[in-house]
């Protein structure tokens, strides 16, 4: 069988299957185990499915994100390191953009005792943990606002991204993907995410474990706008590798 042949029956195996090892895959096709890793490497980069440790899985698209309230007690432990990481990366007299999120307010409650801070926001809660910070100027984006998570989106929200130039950006994301780049699952929440990346000197993106190496319905942004990704440390070098291999600095903590 020839290998281009071997690996569209690997895909369609695990797809059949959910998830499949080395060592099945190796007595299913006949051939050494590491002929089927060399396979796996190959497919995963193509995106048609995720190593896991000792076999594969389907890639599986992220729904639309649960509510903030249940985000919020979600990965709390590894948010809050994140959080911590980030804010070190801000500079006294940095203008720097924080998207909303549940991990972002993490950067927020971590930059309160900083001087000479401006932080742009189209998150309520992040203005809110800033309000008291007499170091910091706080500015909001304006935009519609979204009562379940207290975020402003929408055309308001846009225009003033586009209107900006900031030093940093922080963005959160249900998903980012070593071939796909940074994606979301709502169309409607990408152009803020964009005016964030363009707006920005570096983009820093804050994600926890379960977000990497997942893919969504929409592209934000390849990961040649990525500068630096801060992750938890849960995350298996396996995961973390392609991301460095396309030249982003990633952080664990």
């Amino acid at each position: 069988m020839l290998a281009a042949e071997r690996k569209m029956k690997i895909v369609e195996y695990v797809r059949q299957n959910g998830a499949a090892s080395v060592a099945t895959l190796a007595r299913e096709f006949g051939v050494h185990e590491a002929t089927i890793r060399r396979d796996l490497a190959e497919v995963e980069q193509e995106g048609l499915l995720k190593r896991t440790h000792g076999g594969v899985i389907v890639e599986r698209l992220t729904p639309n994100e649960p509510s903030f309230n249940e985000r919020t007690t979600v990965k709390h432990d590894q948010k809050e390191r994140i959080g911590k990481m980030a804010a070190s990366l801000v500079e006294d007299g940095d203008h720097i953009i924080i998207d909303s999120g549940t991990t972002t307010l993490h950067i927020a409650r971590n930059l309160v005792h900083r001087s000479n801070l401006t932080v742009v926001t189209n998150d309520i809660n992040v203005a809110a943990e800033l309000r008291d910070a007499p170091g910091v100027k706080v500015t909001v984006t304006g935009g519609e606002l979204y009562p379940s998570s207290f975020m402003l989106n929408g055309m308001f929200t846009d225009y003033v991204l586009r209107s900006l130039h900031v030093s940093k950006a922080f963005l959160g994301t249900p998903a980012i993907h070593p071939k796909y780049g940074l994606m979301h699952p709502e169309a409607q929440l990408v152009p803020a995410k964009q005016g964030m990346i363009q707006a920005a000197q570096e983009v820093i993106v804050v994600a926890d474990d379960s977000k990497i190496g997942k893919l969504s319905l929409h592209k934000v942004a390849p990961n040649s706008a990525i500068h630096t990704l801060i992750t938890g440390k849960e995350v298996p070098e396996y995961d973390i590798k392609p991301f460095r291999d396309a030249g982003i600095n990633v952080i664990t903590v």
